[in-house]
């Protein structure tokens, strides 16, 4: 019997479909929203007088697809290109559901 797992990721705002998941701390405590390009926009809009005048403190920017870092990451990459040529249908962004990560390594990845 053949599965299809379908993974739609929404904007945390209005509902509509999300093209980016933003992660970020505030006064310690660490957030995430999954965005549609136009709140994405919007997020950044309000929130650049004060980036542009704060202090960077570590880190360095991200760029790209994030890369395995250890067991407990993964590469999201792989893990779409693996559902895909399983039959498997998966957003090509956004996040990828636990279950079907636990599919991904189950197969040996």
């Amino acid at each position: 019997m053949a599965q299809r797992t379908i993974l739609i990721v929404e904007d945390d705002i209005d509902g509509s479909p999300a093209a980016e998941t933003v992660s970020f701390i505030l006064q310690g405590i660490e957030y995430q929203l999954d965005l549609s390009d136009k709140n994405l926009a919007k997020f950044n809009k309000a929130l650049d007088p004060y980036l542009s005048a704060a202090r960077r403190v570590g880190g360095r920017k991200r760029t790209g697809a994030a890369k395995p870092r250890g067991d407990s990451l993964i590469d999201n990459r792989a893990v779409r290109a693996w559902a895909e040529s399983h039959g498997i249908e998966v957003s090509s962004r956004g996040r990828i559901s636990a279950d079907l990560v636990e599919q991904y390594r189950a197969a040996g990845n």
